[in-house]
């Protein structure tokens, strides 16, 4: 590679915090504990929020990776860092699932996820709630792996003029690539959408 002048995609060290863990709202256990496996789909999610940089300033992705497929179920971005934000990625997550009693959402405490109102969202879907551990990346790390594969793969090969443009090209990645392409180690060298695909021909 150094001879032909070739050198593998880096991760850029510029950073923004998405995570304010300082705040008033009750902090739930770490029922994870850092065992990112599960046997069955609908059964283990876990969510993050992250960003972009777009010419009209940043853009915030918020995920909802199903920890057994590795999908990504639900998905919403915005121009502000809110708990809309997060809510949104969940409702699409239960629209597209419509998964089971009992479902663990393991998220980092943020604001955005502590808050009354995400609680009372996972509540009303019955859905038993985990957090990580204060500055502790490696307790979420599938989605800090995912982000992190997005911007190198993707994002960084970019130059976003407007937040459109990135809404766009993001939604391809997620939905065209990353779930129904690309080969993940994780589940087999397969897609999230194969992988899926494998589980519900078994139980047929």
């Amino acid at each position: 590679m150094r001879k032909n002048g070739i050198c593998g995609k880096q991760k850029r060290k510029f950073r923004v915090a998405t995570t304010d863990s300082k705040h008033h709202y009750p902090i739930t256990p770490n029922l994870l504990g850092q065992r990112f496996q599960s046997d069955a789909i609908n059964r283990v999610w876990v969510a993050d929020i992250s960003y972009v940089t777009t010419e009209e300033g940043f853009l915030y992705l918020a995920t909802v990776m199903d920890l057994c497929s590795r999908r990504i179920v639900g998905w919403s971005m915005s121009s502000s860092i809110t708990r809309e934000l997060a809510l949104d990625a969940l409702w699409m997550a239960v629209r597209q699932c419509n998964p089971q009693v009992g479902l663990i959402h393991h998220s980092d405490r943020g604001v955005q996820y502590a808050s009354e109102e995400y609680q009372n969202a996972l509540k009303s879907y019955d859905m038993r709630c985990s957090m990580s551990c204060r500055g502790n990346c490696y307790d979420n790390a599938p989605m800090e792996s995912f982000f992190h594969t997005l911007k190198v793969e993707n994002v960084y090969e970019k130059r976003y003029i407007t937040r459109k443009e990135a809404k766009q090209d993001i939604f391809e990645y997620i939905e065209v690539f990353y779930n129904r392409q690309r080969l993940h180690s994780s589940i087999g060298y397969i897609s999230p959408a194969a992988f899926e695909e494998q589980l519900l021909n078994k139980v047929a």
